[in-house]
């Protein structure tokens, strides 16, 4: 059958393409160092704010599947350099020529799928992103209340740190707080008129102000921050109804946290997609590299010409081959083949 792609590669073509490949390879090294350095960046990113995301929202699993194929085309990197600088030596290059072919299976079928997979997840994750960060948000206001409820005492504490480190108010804005009851039922009193009336008049029971917890104050304000009565145009007659005006931060938490993991994540896309990019060209270098050296019997400098190709016939042929090769099966040469002893001649004896 005939190869495919083949390329004549005479003498000094074989030794600039080995050349090459030795620093395209250690490129490819960077490029999985930067790609794990994004994932593992994101992957912190998500577990610092894994309480206001939604258990269901898939964004979890970009920066594994992106740390995993990151580690394997660092690994790929390192080998194609070194198998690239073996080549150009006849006494190492006996020690790749074994594990060149089982490596190249595996870095294409585990490294290129990872990396596609990763790829993919990059641009199709960051999107359920709105809904996830909706529904966490939703739920860790709603808990903010239950300082003293077991799996929700740290909702207070982790909302509050959220709100003064990105400087948000809210879901959406500070008027979500006063949809939510925000104030523990501890610190509230039943025998105040005020206190029951607005728990009765609300359908679920819960004692709804229109207020916002300190976190929501802007602390670098020359002047005090109005948290209480903000509805209310009388309670505030100098101010205008506004988060600027009231000293609290004017952005919510749900868009603040949306630019960031988006951004992250389109940045590790990014990467993904160069480092994608130079794992292919590193493979077709180091296949185009070993069958060439294979027709010369593993010396780079034999002499005249020989082909680089990438398969040899079929797919499923040059797969079989490379597993004959993994495993250690070798035919007999035509001289090692033991000769048969010729059968005697004339009738047994009677």
């Amino acid at each position: 059958m005939a190869r495919v792609l083949a390329l004549v590669l005479p003498v000094q073509r074989r030794i600039r393409l080995a050349q090459g490949l030795w620093l395209l390879s250690w490129v490819l090294a960077l490029a999985g160092g930067l790609t794990v350095l994004c994932s593992g960046h994101l992957l912190v990113q998500i577990c610092h704010l894994g309480s206001f995301l939604a258990p269901t929202c898939p964004f979890h699993a970009l920066p594994k599947v992106a740390l995993a194929a990151g580690a394997v085309a660092l690994g790929t990197g390192l080998a194609g350099a070194g198998a690239s600088r073996a080549s150009l030596d006849a006494a190492q290059y006996p020690s790749w020529r074994g594990v060149l072919g089982p490596l190249l299976v595996a870095s294409a079928a585990g490294g290129g799928g990872l990396l596609l997979v990763s790829l993919v997840l990059a641009l199709a994750l960051p999107a359920s992103l709105d809904s996830g960060l909706e529904e966490g948000l939703g739920a860790a206001l709603a808990h903010y209340k239950d300082t003293e409820v077991p799996g929700h005492c740290h909702a207070k504490r982790l909302l509050d740190e959220l709100q003064l480190q990105n400087q948000c108010c809210g879901r959406h804005g500070y008027k979500d707080w006063f949809g939510v009851q925000w104030v523990s039922s501890r610190y509230l009193d039943p025998n105040d008129p005020d206190v029951v009336d607005r728990i009765l008049s609300n359908v679920d029971g819960l004692y709804l102000t229109d207020g916002v917890p300190f976190s929501c104050c802007n602390p670098h304000s020359p002047r005090p921050c109005l948290q209480s009565r903000l509805s209310d145009p009388q309670a505030h007659p100098l101010l205008d109804a506004e988060p600027l005006s009231l000293n609290l931060w004017a952005h919510g938490c749900h868009g603040v946290l949306l630019g960031r993991l988006q951004g992250l994540a389109s940045t590790l896309g990014s990467v993904l997609a160069a480092t994608c990019l130079l794992h292919v060209l590193v493979l077709l270098g180091l296949r185009y590299l070993q069958t060439a050296l294979e027709g010369l019997g593993g010396v780079i400098e034999g002499e005249g010409e020989t082909q680089g190709y990438l398969f040899s016939g079929g797919l499923r042929d040059t797969l079989k081959a490379a597993w004959v090769h993994a495993v250690g099966g070798r035919r007999p040469a035509p001289e090692e083949t033991p000769p048969q002893e010729p059968p005697e001649n004339g009738s047994p004896e009677e």
